[in-house]
Parts: structure tokens; sequence; C-alpha cells
């Protein structure tokens, strides 16, 4: 059985390259039909956060990368906010480091 890394600067150094790696610009339609697998059930309180900042932020471009251990993030550089989710798992939304890190990684293009 393989160890599991436990050293979190190497951690997040792979995940930086994964994400920087896999980020594109993703459309409404695939945000909605996202949204609609995290949050399948109606009353979640997730659901109606992440639809409202979807609506909030409509016309603005977002962005949507995976890392190599499967988290996924999908970003919005106007409002410099998003969310990570492991799908299934866990979610929540972008701490302030994570955020610097995609702003960095979508103005670098």
């Amino acid at each position: 059985m393989k160890a599991e890394n436990l050293n979190m600067d190497e951690i997040t150094d792979a995940r930086r390259k994964a994400i920087a790696a896999s980020l594109r610009t993703i459309d409404e339609n695939e945000l909605k039909a996202i949204g609609e697998q995290l949050f399948p059930m109606a009353a979640d309180p997730w659901r109606e956060k992440y639809f409202e900042f979807l609506k909030e932020n409509a016309g603005a471009t977002f962005h949507h990368g995976t890392t190599h251990d499967d988290i996924q993030v999908i970003y919005c550089n106007a409002a410099n906010k998003g969310v990570w989710f492991k799908p299934g798992k866990s979610l929540g939304p972008m701490q302030p480091n994570g955020l610097a890190v995609l702003k960095q990684i979508v103005e670098r293009r």
C-alpha cells in the first residue's frame, strides 16, 4: 500500500500545477449542470447560494479546473469568488489563498 503524502506544501504545489494545467472557461449550461449534480435537493442551502452566485455574475467569465486528487474548482475572476468541491464528499467557498492562486493563473493567460 502506497503511503499517503502528508506534506501540505507538496500537496498545495501539486494542486496548483494541476489547476493551472486543467483550468478552462466554462459556459452557463455546464455551470448549471454541475449545480444540479452537486445539489439535487431543492432545500439544500448551498444550492440556493450556488445558483444565486451564478445569477449575480451572469455574463461574467467562469473557469473550471480539477486537481490531481479530484478536487474541482469553479472561479469567477470578475467577482474574485469561487467554490471548491469533491463530488459526493465535500465543498466550500474558496479561501483567500486559493482565490489569489486562481486569480494569478487566470490573469497570466
